[in-house]
């Protein structure tokens, strides 16, 4: 096979960069994260519309431009260089494959087209700060997340007339100003207990939503009230197959997020390299002291090596399972590709179920704390003026802690990575 990137996905990095560089410099990211809905409507047009963004790793049949999870990685990888707001993680990554996957035909013709132009956003809502915990990146997503029978969560009841919801949700990305919510809801009580998900108009009476101050300002999130709220059940009534799609999104949502994190941590490096080029200390520019060359190499090899983990996990889900012998792993993807391998190999033959997530969240693991390392590292090596709200530095430290807030920590996705792997025997991995 030929691994290499191919002239599509060349040119989709090529014309997102400069679309974001011309749309989405510093002071219009700021624009942007003042407005009501935290991005910039012109820029997502544009993005759906030039480029098919939200629509890119959707089937054709239903408008979208039939590419796989690894372009939409790549794509995401240019958004996260320029921290660009916009609605596209909760739309196209976490809320898009779930309706493809578990709608019925009526739903997928009439959501998924007007999904792919970018006219309909979507949120993924799951009770608690269980987003982790629900795409099955920290652990095992079949526990008590969604209410388990008990107060709070989100509950479904049916009647004469339809489905309806109580509860509330908080930390919804994109829940204030998403046009169609996904809401994750227990169903059943304690006789027949099950997680069910509902599509819930935006604009749905008795449906209250706020917007909540959030760490990372270039990731606006919501809070949600859902008081006796109608609801369309999406799919199946018996549930069986929603904690398996939540999964399997999960594992598509960790690929991109390494991809995009890594894209942040490259600009981060690059914007503190370009400073410490330019400032003078002692009669001499301070990149030419021993001491920031090495912490600014430690930050690149850190980068680079996230960067062949992020690059074989979107290759390694696009592809539906493990590496197979024999085959040729992406460009970029080196020696670090074998041990993410090693991790989530099962030790069975056939196609190795849990080594896809498994590698998803190792990679993810290792692009935040490459992130981390170098938005630290730009902070400290730009001296005072790193500190100030003013600078963009902090906006990237931001995105690293917020990400680990939302999807990890980092040691609990590598720990359940080892523990699918049965790394350490039967027994659980401490954390």
């Amino acid at each position: 096979m030929d691994a290499s990137f191919t002239p599509e996905q060349d040119e989709i990095r090529r014309t997102l960069r400069e679309l974001l560089h011309s749309r989405c410099g510093p002071r219009e990211l700021r624009a942007a994260l003042e407005t009501p809905a935290g991005h910039d409507p012109a820029l997502w047009t544009a993005l759906a519309e030039q480029l098919g963004l939200p629509g890119l790793a959707l089937p054709e049949a239903h408008g979208g431009v039939g590419c796989s999870a690894t372009e939409l990685a790549l794509a995401c990888e240019e958004t996260g260089r320029a921290l660009a707001p916009s609605p596209l993680l909760a739309t196209a990554v976490l809320a898009a494959p779930l309706i493809d996957g578990l709608g019925t035909d009526a739903q997928r013709s009439e959501l998924l087209p007007r999904l792919a132009a970018g006219t309909l956003t979507a949120a993924l809502a799951v009770p608690g700060p269980a987003l982790g915990t629900a795409l099955a990146l920290t652990g095992g997503n079949g526990g008590d997340w969604a209410g388990g029978g008990r107060a709070g969560g989100v509950q479904a009841r049916r009647t004469r007339d339809g489905w309806r919801l109580y509860g509330q949700v908080d930390q919804v990305l994109d829940g204030h100003s998403a046009g169609l919510l996904l809401v994750a809801a227990h169903a059943g009580g304690f006789a027949r207990s099950r997680t069910l998900l509902f599509l819930v108009a935006g604009d749905a009476a008795g449906a209250v939503r706020v917007r909540q101050t959030a760490l990372d300002a270039t990731r606006p999130q919501g809070r949600i009230q859902l008081r006796d709220v109608a609801a369309e059940l999406l799919g199946d009534e018996d549930g069986r197959e929603v904690l398996p799609a939540l999964a399997s999104a999960g594992d598509t949502a960790a690929a991109v997020l390494a991809c995009e994190a890594v894209g942040a941590a490259d600009r981060a490096l690059e914007r503190t390299v370009e400073y410490v080029g330019q400032r003078e200390q002692f009669g001499r520019t301070i990149g030419s002291f021993q001491a920031v060359k090495h912490r600014l190499a430690d930050a690149y090899v850190a980068v680079q090596a996230a960067r062949s983990a992020a690059y074989y996990a979107a290759w390694a889900v696009a592809h539906g399972a493990a590496m197979p012998r024999g085959a040729t792993p992406p460009r970029g993807a080196g020696s670090v590709d074998v041990r993410l391998r090693r991790v989530g190999a099962t030790g069975h033959d056939g196609p190795a179920a849990d080594e896809r997530p498994g590698t998803a969240r190792l990679a993810l693991a290792q692009a935040l704390e490459a992130l981390r390392t170098a938005a630290a590292e730009g902070i400290q090596l730009h001296g005072g003026i790193g500190f100030t709200w003013e600078h963009e530095a902090h906006l990237y430290f931001k995105r690293a802690a917020g990400d680990e807030l939302l999807f990890g920590p980092v040691h609990r996705l590598r720990a359940h990575a080892a523990d699918a792997a049965r790394l350490f025997g039967t027994q659980e991995v401490a954390v």
